[in-house]
């Protein structure tokens, strides 16, 4: 992170980054899975296969991408624990994707969390998508998807998806509404909830520290899509993802050479402090929950100036 000040003196931020222990990749392991019934295990592990599609799709097309231009590509992972999850993190730089971070969380127990108190955690993950092309033309991505089983038989389902843009391409942000719009309109659905809970945020989050999505996209950390049917919320929600990442990325290369101004530059400069603050003091989980170091590397952008 380049930066003329610091948000954090750095001995607090290293004590962060050492607070949760690191583990070796083999020890993070789907080993409660078979605590589930028959349909919440055939879920489970159908999620457990996307992600391993998402990461495989995806990291492949911006390796592709970033390998277009000569100087290739760099790659990072990390794995950890916290009192509430096994961290899996993977991280590719290149020079038309800046930085492309992926988070998969393994659920241990039970966070706390809004909503109804499901006691113990059987099975979770939480997966997310955080892509920061160079370009100050496109914005970042912000793409998640969570799906829990709790003892008591409850389930959740939840997810994110939307830029962050830097200088606003509406032609752009609208390709990505009417995606979104598209999808809900394929299975009957209004998108309107959704759309304000990406807007608005929620009573957790302080406005003043608050990321500014573009509102093409939407927060499924609300209502389910489906009421009382957690694999048809968990099925829609994939679909949308894997739609809402791909279009992301024909618009970065689409804008990957087109010129910019300084006041581009500005903008961006901007998008990217402004998340970094709402990651350190609004969104509830990376600042509460979330261990710093895993959070730090899968999603805080490639540069960040103050």
């Amino acid at each position: 992170m380049n930066h003329a000040g610091s948000l954090l003196p750095a001995a607090v931020l290293l004590a962060a980054c050492l607070a949760s222990p690191v583990l070796a990749k083999d020890q993070i392991e789907d080993t409660r899975i078979e605590r589930l019934p028959a349909d919440q295990k055939t879920l489970a592990l159908r999620m457990s296969s996307f992600i391993a599609s998402m990461d495989e799709k995806y990291f492949a097309r911006i390796d592709l991408i970033n390998r277009e231009i000569k100087g290739g590509v760099t790659n990072e992972e990390m794995t950890m624990q916290s009192e509430y999850s096994d961290y899996d993190i993977r991280v590719t730089r290149g020079p038309v994707i800046e930085k492309a971070g992926r988070m998969l969380s393994v659920g241990r127990k039970t966070s706390p969390a809004r909503g109804p108190d499901n006691g113990p955690l059987v099975w979770g993950r939480f997966y997310s998508l955080d892509i920061h092309p160079k370009t100050p033309l496109v914005g970042m991505l912000h793409a998640t998807i969570v799906l829990q089983f709790f003892e008591n038989g409850n389930s959740s389902v939840g997810g994110w998806l939307d830029v962050l843009p830097g200088t606003r391409v509406e032609e752009d942000i609208e390709i990505l509404h009417e995606l979104v719009d598209a999808h809900f309109a394929a299975h009957e659905k209004d998108p309107a909830i959704y759309r304000k809970l990406m807007c608005k945020g929620t009573e957790d989050t302080v406005a003043q520290f608050r990321r500014k999505p573009s509102c093409s996209g939407v927060s499924f950390y609300g209502p389910p899509v489906y009421r009382g049917d957690t694999e048809q919320s968990y099925l829609f929600i994939e679909e949308i993802f894997d739609q809402f990442v791909g279009a992301f990325l024909d618009i970065t290369e689409k804008r990957a050479d087109d010129a910019y101004t300084e006041a581009d530059i500005a903008a961006q400069d901007d998008m990217r402090k402004r998340w970094l603050i709402d990651q350190l003091y609004s969104a509830p989980y990376a600042s509460s929950i979330v261990p710093f170091q895993a959070w730090f590397m899968a999603n805080v952008p490639p540069v960040i100036k103050f």
